[in-house]
């Protein structure tokens, strides 16, 4: 696949899950402790190779358009960014020794379904922590706040694994 074709990729998947964020997530609050943050795939999927400065840069970019919608200055744009940030650690802690070979993608066709889960745990887990105490900013509902980063950081799991059986079925049809 052609660098064009990969930047493309990108581009429509960026627009697409802000789309879809935005316009039917942002909508389900279930007992308004379940909030799922499905625009985090863009971050998870990025391909290993993507620049340290592009994948903070574009997870910026990401988070504040989030931001823009919701009316939430910079909570998202911070969130997303941490997970930029911790996701070449995690990705170093979870390939060990074998390391990354070219070509290779964050995904479960590349990498085994365990390996996405929880390395999409991980980074779910970061964005979904630093969201909520970002959005309460206070600790005397700690234990409240924690219970909400784990159902929605389950929601979001499940939706992100969803979504690449999904997309992994239709890229074996083409």
């Amino acid at each position: 696949m052609n660098m064009n074709r990969v930047v493309l990729n990108n581009i429509v998947r960026f627009i697409l899950l802000i789309l879809v964020q935005v316009f039917v997530l942002n909508n389900i609050r279930i007992g308004g402790y379940i909030n799922p943050y499905f625009y985090v795939l863009f971050v998870l999927l990025l391909p290993f190779e993507t620049p340290g400065w592009l994948l903070l840069a574009s997870s910026f970019l990401l988070g504040s358009s989030i931001d823009l919608f919701v009316h939430t200055p910079g909570m998202h744009a911070a969130a997303t960014v941490l997970m930029a940030f911790c996701r070449p650690a995690i990705i170093r802690l979870l390939s060990g020794s074998k390391g990354i070979e070219q070509g290779m993608k964050p995904g479960i066709r590349h990498m085994g379904f365990r390996w996405f889960l929880i390395y999409s745990l991980f980074l779910i887990l970061i964005h979904h922590l630093l969201l909520f105490y970002l959005e309460v900013f206070r600790f005397d509902e700690f234990w409240q706040t924690l219970y909400r980063v784990f159902l929605s950081t389950l929601s979001t799991l499940l939706l992100v694994i969803v979504a690449e059986y999904l997309f992994m079925r239709r890229k074996d049809k083409d």
